[in-house]
């Protein structure tokens, strides 16, 4: 599997983040072609739980506790990036290169 960061990372034309969505412009060096990937812009990808009580007695705990939770786009050791997700739903207009050693354009 070469769906490493590194190996995406060599597509990434430009990417641009809005309040919901974030996307990302993957070209291909040797076909000169782009491709763009939509994907929602979400603070984690884990479950996030509170109780009742933490809302009630700290409401504003539990709102920075969720609104503020960190949003990685790239990080080289984060198997969870929004990089990631975003080649997930293109990745089939790619195609490895061996020769290359990068994804080309089909």
């Amino acid at each position: 599997m070469h769906e490493t960061q590194k190996n995406i990372k060599k597509l990434i034309e430009s990417i641009k983040v809005d309040k919901f969505h974030v996307s990302c412009y993957f070209k291909c060096s040797v076909t000169n072609r782009t491709v763009v990937s939509t994907v929602p812009f979400e603070p984690y990808s884990g479950k996030i739980e509170f109780t009742w009580q933490e809302i009630l007695l700290h409401p504003i705990n539990s709102y920075n506790r969720y609104y503020h939770t960190p949003i990685t786009i790239y990080g080289d050791g984060c198997d969870e990036t929004i990089i990631l997700k975003a080649f997930e739903k293109v990745k089939n207009h790619f195609v490895w290169n061996n020769d290359l050693n990068c994804y080309v354009y089909k």
